[in-house]
């Protein structure tokens, strides 16, 4: 029923390049290998760390623990059994879906505010950037929420699967330790920059109307309606690739909950 949700993942490229087309300009080609750049962020503490995940062997849950991983604390399934790569790939497709389906709906125009102050319309440049700010900032938290939780939970069962898995897992625990300030560093302006596409459209589609009411045989202007759509289609490609590069790191550890482990 969720396979028509199921989309191959972007590549990384996809984000800067969408973000570079709403500024109109040319999408700036990174001067580094990425492996050059994670030797740069790397201090000594990170370093000691992630060589501790590499080289340490991982300690293996206490037989409590692993007998009881199957249940939640009420005594319900949980996606910690047998079958748990399994019911965590659907867990993920779930969430991601419900992701999906909150950034694409587009039930109501999120450029005007629900509640316009008194004596406003809600159709101001400064009421639709606020309005554009919130819905997006909404939809950015919850997708830092999500794969925060989902890539916790991987790593979970992984640490249940022996030394080799149990090592990534560490690994990944560390390597979201490093990289997560980068990641909001360089996710953090993707709403500014929808804030501020939207504030240029909104003043290029009010002076049109001005336009066309001072004098006969302007140009026709372009229809709030028309525009606001547009605006919305933009950042809903946005926020699309923003998900699919959050999530790269819940598919990686999935391809590795669904590996076949060391004894089959």
């Amino acid at each position: 029923m969720l396979q028509h949700r199921s989309r191959a993942p972007a590549r990384g490229a996809t984000l800067p390049r969408l973000l570079a087309r709403l500024e109109a300009l040319e999408p700036v080609q990174p001067t580094q290998a990425p492996a050059d750049l994670l030797g740069d962020w790397l201090d000594w503490q990170r370093a000691v760390a992630l060589s501790r995940a590499l080289d340490d062997v991982p300690q293996a849950p206490e037989p409590e623990a692993a007998e009881h991983a199957g249940m939640t604390p009420d005594g319900t399934a949980s996606a910690c059994g047998p079958d748990a790569p399994a019911a965590l790939a659907s867990g993920v497709l779930e969430r991601r879906a419900a992701l999906v389906d909150a950034i694409e709906d587009d039930a109501r125009d999120w450029t005007r505010p629900l509640r316009p102050r008194p004596g406003e319309d809600g159709m101001g440049a400064a009421a639709g950037a606020g309005a554009v700010q919130r819905h997006c900032q909404g939809l950015q938290r919850d997708l830092q929420s999500a794969v925060g939780r989902l890539r916790g939970e991987l790593r979970e069962q992984l640490a249940r699967r022996g030394d080799g898995p149990a090592r990534l897992a560490a690994v990944d625990a560390v390597m979201e330790g490093l990289l997560a300030p980068r990641e909001h560093a360089l996710l953090v302006p993707v709403v500014p920059a929808l804030v501020a596409r939207f504030e240029r459209l909104h003043a290029l589609n009010a002076g049109a109307d001005a336009g066309a009411d001072a004098g006969a045989g302007a140009a026709a202007p372009v229809a709030p309606a028309g525009w606001r759509d547009r605006f919305r289609a933009e950042a809903r490609q946005v926020l699309l690739a923003e998900l699919d590069l959050r999530f790269q790191p819940i598919e990686a550890l999935l391809a590795a909950l669904r590996s076949p482990g060391p004894d089959a």
